[in-house]
């Protein structure tokens, strides 16, 4: 069964697991301006209120998820079932859904135009190994900074800590994500990213 992985802070995933809920949030505050004058330009173009979002990556732990979406020691990275998750959203008709197609700066100027609703969903080739999924929300009427949507624990795989987080620290932020009501079972453990003592131990079968 495939997953999704969500890339964020302990702030954040305490208030998921509390709350039960994933939040779509503004993407105003987006490190990549490119992509965040895009999401403006569509909410332009469709005179919309509110246009939030809320992103996924479809692939494995890389490097690169954890530098740029959740660097620090607070960094998590939470893994759901993709069905089970997508199906929170799937009556909501103010939904866009959908992978995100990367593009490279000449494609873009071969084109003569580009379909309004595939705005939010381009983002430079540069950035295609994180392999995102994105969930848009969009209100005409009403201006919000933020929407919650229903979120079962069962549906977490496992719960990741950041590979920078002190390992002197990881059991006592493990123990703090379980003690949440109905967390008790969950997985959760402290990435090995950028100290893995297996990695670390083929330098001990050097042929010199």
């Amino acid at each position: 069964m495939s997953s999704f992985r969500r890339y964020t802070n302990l702030a954040a995933t305490i208030h998921m697991l509390r709350t039960r809920s994933v939040t779509l949030l503004n993407p105003a505050t987006w490190d990549d301006k490119n992509d965040a004058y895009f999401m403006a330009e569509y909410k332009r173009h469709t005179a919309a209120e509110t246009v939030l979002a809320l992103c996924f990556a479809e692939r494995e732990e890389t490097y690169h998820h954890w530098r740029v979406f959740s660097h620090g020691s607070d960094g998590v990275c939470l893994e759901f079932e993709k069905d089970e998750l997508l199906s929170t959203f799937e009556n909501d008709q103010q939904i866009r859904q959908g992978y995100v197609e990367y593009k490279t700066i000449k494609e873009v100027s071969d084109l003569k135009s580009v379909e309004l609703e595939k705005l939010p969903f381009l983002k430079r080739y540069p950035y295609g190994d994180e392999s995102e999924y994105r969930v848009i929300y969009v209100d005409k009427d009403e201006a919000s900074e933020f929407q919650d949507y229903d979120l079962q624990i069962g549906w977490i795989r496992r719960v990741t800590l950041s590979p920078w987080l002190s390992k002197a620290l990881a059991k006592s932020v493990k123990e703090t994500l379980k003690s949440i009501d109905g967390c008790s079972r969950l997985s959760v453990a402290r990435s090995s990213l950028v100290d893995n003592d297996s990695w670390k131990g083929l330098a001990t079968r050097v042929r010199v």
